[in-house]
């Protein structure tokens, strides 16, 4: 059976429409990091696509060819996820997104070590003929976090948002953008194929007490 991260780990992909608090373990993904408006048509944003979904699908398909990774199983690729912040702003500012920063990424499964990220982007490089070097193999662990579903327009998540910023003051919590924390999203929808209003993205905040 083909193992669906989605279905496995409900908690941390399927949360329900209200916030609630949530523990995210250490996890390993493969990452591109960059500026500015994912919307641009030639922007960094739109390139990383290429890298990450590149390195993730020659990791999927390598039981078809010569390397044979120990202890691989038939996956589905997780979802895009982005982590995203800007200088000298807490949280997001929706109004300026040319001045976003942010790491694009794929979860990566427990099989795949330092070792075999390297033996993919190389492999993806030379068979692509595309320079795949940018991809990282990032390992980030979020910790206590604020999380929900929001569903519709990725223009319209201020007001999911503000309602996390409730739940979260409610709770006792306050937000955390210290140490490498960021506004996170994990886009469950393919954009080119759902209608706007249909979208589905998971909403994480961090927080602290």
């Amino acid at each position: 059976m083909t193992f669906d991260y989605k279905k496995e780990y409900r908690e941390f992909y399927l949360p329900p429409k209200k916030p609630g608090l949530i523990e995210i373990p250490e996890m390993s993904y493969v990452a591109v990091r960059g500026k500015g408006d994912p919307n641009e048509p030639d922007g960094e944003y739109k390139a990383a696509m290429q890298l990450l979904y590149g390195i993730a699908f020659t990791i999927k398909m390598s039981y078809k060819g010569s390397r044979q990774i120990e202890g691989y199983f038939p996956y589905v690729v997780p979802p895009l996820e982005g982590l995203w912040w800007q200088k000298g702003v807490e949280g997001i500012d929706y109004g300026h997104k040319e001045l976003f920063e942010w790491i694009s990424m794929i979860r990566l499964p427990e099989f795949v070590t330092r070792e075999v990220f390297e033996w993919a982007v190389n492999e993806a490089t030379e068979k692509k003929k595309c320079d795949y070097f940018k991809a990282e193999f990032f390992t980030y662990k979020e910790g206590l976090c604020v999380q929900c579903m929001h569903i519709g327009s990725y223009d319209h998540e201020p007001a999911t948002i503000r309602m996390m910023g409730e739940f979260i003051r409610e709770q006792g919590y306050r937000a955390d953008w210290s140490g490498g924390r960021y506004h996170h999203e994990i886009y469950l929808s393919d954009p080119r194929r759902t209608k706007e209003d249909r979208l589905r993205t998971v909403i994480r905040q961090p927080i602290c007490i």
